[in-house]
């Protein structure tokens, strides 16, 4: 650790949020790796929120913290589970009553610090004053880098992103969702909700995510809001944290291509649209993915190459979207 780092750690100090649904073990290993920062020197404290899991994950959090001594870690159980941000919520409200943090960084339960982390993301965010949002890296369960951040969804970003085609990708590179990072630290439109600090400042402005979505979305809105109130969305190469997909939900873990994707997903992407583009554009915006991946299974077949989807979603997207009559 540098002196540089070494100080910034020291009067930059850092709470954590993590929100909990039944995954209390995968809590307990976040909170492991978070101590090991804390005796490096780096100053922070946990906030875990418990959404209402019903599984015993709350009791054995408060456990662990009373057995393993973790006076730096407070548990606050939710009776209702309103979803991640409404989680996320809660943990800000505490975080702002009860401290002095200089940020909120929020960290999803199935994530693992890497050591220097905290110094690293204290000392990037202590540099770059109008980073009200800074996302980290991330690497796979198995140690493989995933350097992405992205842009905000449009009507082009949803051909691309459904039509999964080559020469099509490359003429709409500038409207996809995703863009992969080169290792410099650089401004986004939105980070990933698994592991993103945002400043004090803009917490103290109001900034809080939308209780609306239940699951997914909610991230690419927040960062929006951001933007909206005068404050940059940065993506932090050195500051790394390991993130096993998916663990709460299923849906972007192992084994999620045989999942269906649940009505909470189709529910938010369709709030995103609606609120900051209007109706006409979240229809428009389904009918370019709809046409889009209607190419791709045509494309699909006359290869004769597999399907790669999970269940049912074409018929899903419909039911759930702008062209459903009847929308659940």
């Amino acid at each position: 650790m540098t002196a540089r780092s070494y100080s910034s750690a020291l009067v930059f100090p850092i709470d954590v949020v993590i929100v909990n649904y039944r995954t209390g073990p995968l809590v307990l290993d976040c909170l492991a790796s978070l101590d090991a920062e804390r005796l490096g020197g780096a100053r922070l404290r946990a906030i875990v929120v418990d959404n209402a899991s019903g599984d015993g994950s709350a009791e054995l959090v408060q456990a662990a913290i009373e057995a393993r001594g973790w006076d730096w870690v407070t548990l606050i159980p939710s009776s209702v589970n309103g979803g991640f941000g409404a989680g996320c919520n809660l943990g800000i409200e505490h975080s702002l009553r009860s401290g002095r943090s200089r940020a909120v960084w929020l960290l999803n339960p199935d994530t693992r610090v890497m050591p220097g982390t905290v110094q690293a993301l204290a000392t990037f965010m202590a540099a770059t004053p109008r980073a009200g949002i800074t996302g980290t890296a991330l690497l796979l369960a198995d140690g493989t880098p995933w350097p992405h951040a992205f842009r905000f969804p449009t009507v082009l970003g949803e051909l691309e992103r459904a039509l999964r085609w080559g020469p099509a990708s490359r003429l709409l590179a500038r409207h996809a969702v995703v863009r992969t990072m080169d290792g410099r630290a650089e401004q986004a439109d939105w980070v990933s909700g698994a592991s993103v600090a945002v400043r004090r400042e803009l917490l103290e402005q109001g900034l809080r995510f939308d209780e609306g979505y239940f699951l997914y979305y909610e991230e690419t809105d927040f960062c929006r809001t951001a933007r909206a109130m005068g404050w940059q969305c940065w993506y932090a190469p050195r500051p790394v944290v390991l993130h096993i997909a998916g663990q709460s939900t299923g849906v972007t873990g192992q084994g999620a291509v045989a999942r269906r994707v649940p009505g909470y997903w189709f529910a938010s992407r369709r709030r995103y649209f609606r609120k900051n583009h209007g109706r006409a554009y979240a229809l428009a915006a389904d009918i370019a993915w709809i046409a889009g991946h209607v190419a791709y299974l045509a494309k699909q077949l006359l290869r004769r190459a597999p399907r790669e989807d999970p269940p049912r979603l074409l018929s899903d997207f419909v039911r759930h979207g702008m062209l459903s009559p009847v929308r659940r």
